[in-house]
């Protein structure tokens, strides 16, 4: 499988932090995305880390080369970071130490030894420690599906975007031939925990839950696609970190599929294909830092990064309902369709979903979203979640990926806090504080 994309000009750049730790990230609009950290609207490590500053950026003429190159140096540790920063470009091969060769320097405030580490989520910083650690991290951007819901399985243009909240995974090496898995929430409390037995390439799983026959599903999965990873005679400490809660539909799956795939040098598309399934929109979602456009051409992934900043953003708001809803019934009435009305389905919304993207103007975006509710009711046989249960609001409300389960975007000429409050839904997020 293959992932086509057409990519604008990116940057890398990095921050230095009020506590000194350095960020480095992605973007294709500099300037924008260094005022979004300025202003707490970045990421998690930024924003409890204000005032943070720009020390250092890279133009290319893709973003995914930008991308690749933000990788590259969140691999490397601090001195050669300022090092690059310093533009000391001689001594950058001298100070070449895998990312997983942390430095450890005393802490300030107490003596101690502490690993330093730019990327360790905020629940590990500051963990004391009297040897080097082998870890990595990997992160990955949660997703919602802004169009094309169901009518993306059949090649139809998507809007997606990446969300604020994200999953990371850090990995440990060990001498064990074991896995020990732990995973916390978003209030990093841990959930779930698991081991397995490595023995010449086979894992072998020492309890029987749920949960650790999915991950030895997704471990067999990515021996199918990468033989030699489990054959070496090293075992991991694994754990998981969420920014949202598990319940939030936001892609616990996904970020979880995209941060192994990274972690173990797979095809992240792939891994998903022999594991949950599903169109691989929230793993095009994971991976990139801005909106994206998300077609299936011949069951390939084709990914558009493009630019939506709407003068309306403030009138847009997403609301949990938190009405997890089997939605079979949908997916079996939508692939009845005649094929010939779906195609014309599908042309439909392809259309709106480009109007959508290049919208002006609040009123003429109600009236979209209105239009795509209707056409993807009728191909479902399911009602608008307005007429369900807001048929009363003042506003236009468009369901999200399965209809009626988690969140709903809104838009709305007025605060709808109230309103939603009063009906019961307390988790209301304006476009701002979720898309990031």
């Amino acid at each position: 499988m293959i992932t086509k994309t057409i990519l604008k000009k990116g940057y890398v750049y990095i921050l230095e932090c009020s506590d000194g730790s350095y960020y480095t990230g992605s973007t294709i609009d500099l300037e924008k995305r260094i005022n979004e950290h300025k202003n707490g609207l970045g990421a998690n490590h930024t924003k409890k880390r204000l005032p943070v500053k720009l020390v250092f950026f890279e133009e290319f003429t893709r973003i995914d080369e930008a991308f690749q190159r933000e990788k590259q140096i969140q691999g490397w540790n601090r001195n050669k970071k300022e090092a690059l920063i310093h533009k000391n470009y001689g001594s950058l091969p001298d100070l070449s130490i895998a990312y997983r060769d942390r430095d450890i320097v005393p802490s300030s405030a107490s003596g101690t030894v502490i690993v330093s580490d730019d990327l360790v989520p905020e629940a590990l910083e500051g963990t004391s420690s009297n040897r080097k650690i082998n870890k990595q991290t990997f992160t990955s951007n949660g997703k919602l599906l802004l169009t094309g819901e169901y009518v993306v399985l059949d090649g139809a243009i998507s809007f997606a975007v990446p969300t604020k909240y994200g999953q990371s995974l850090v990995i440990e090496e060990t001498e064990d031939s074991m896995i020990l898995w732990k995973s916390f929430d978003d209030k990093q409390q841990l959930w779930f925990e698991g081991k397995f037995e490595l023995s010449n390439g086979v894992l072998k799983q020492l309890q029987h839950d749920e949960v650790s026959n999915r991950l030895k599903q997704i471990f067999e999965a990515v021996n199918t696609l990468n033989p030699s990873f489990l054959k070496s005679n090293k075992g991991f400490k694994v754990e998981t970190h969420l920014d949202f809660p598990k319940n939030w539909g936001l892609g616990t799956s996904s970020t979880l599929i995209n941060n192994i795939a990274q972690w173990t040098n797979v095809n992240a598309f792939k891994l998903l294909e022999l594991t949950f399934g599903g169109s691989g929109y929230d793993i095009a979602c994971a991976q990139n830092n801005t909106p994206i456009t998300y077609q299936l051409e011949n069951k390939s992934p084709f990914v558009e990064i493009i630019d939506f900043n709407p003068n309306f953003k403030e009138h847009l708001y997403f609301v949990y309902l938190n009405k997890k809803q089997n939605s079979r019934e949908g997916i079996a009435h939508y692939k009845a369709q005649d094929k010939k009305y779906l195609r014309d389905s599908i042309s439909e919304i392809n259309t709106i979903t480009s109007k959508i993207i290049s919208s002006n103007n609040l009123e003429g975006f109600k009236i979209l979203i209105g239009k795509h509710e209707s056409i993807i009711s009728k191909i479902t046989n399911q009602k608008p979640v307005k007429k369900l249960f807001f048929n009363d609001f003042n506003g236009s409300i468009k369901s999200l990926g399965a209809w009626g389960g988690d969140f709903i975007l809104v838009a709305s000429n007025d605060n709808p806090e109230a309103y939603f409050k009063s009906k019961g839904y307390t988790t209301i997020i304006p476009y701002k504080d979720m898309v990031l």
